[in-house]
């Protein structure tokens, strides 16, 4: 696949950037310069790999799907501006 000028001043369009005419060359360019790895990519023989997240072995920690307040009700309300009855007090925008 190859990219041309018009497509990668489409590109750069739909992704909002700012991109000269004088440098969309260059943009197509390394636009195929990434497919082209991409490519190579492809041709790279993963029969039988194991998707993995980490090169090392690990297992994610597991907890209890519990659900609680998480018991800091008193810590959150003392860093509000003002709090009342245990609830952030706000002051009022409709009239």
């Amino acid at each position: 696949m190859s990219i041309d000028e018009t497509t990668a001043a489409r590109v750069a369009k739909l992704a909002r950037i700012k991109v000269e005419p004088e440098a969309l060359p260059v943009l197509a360019a390394e636009f195929n310069t990434i497919l082209g790895f991409i490519e190579q990519l492809e041709e790279v023989d993963v029969e039988g790999v194991e998707p993995m997240t980490s090169v090392t072995p690990q297992r994610l920690k597991r907890r209890a799907d519990v659900v609680n307040d998480g018991g800091q009700q008193e810590a959150v309300m003392r860093n509000a501006p003002d709090a009342r009855e245990g609830f952030f007090a706000v002051p009022k925008v409709v009239e």
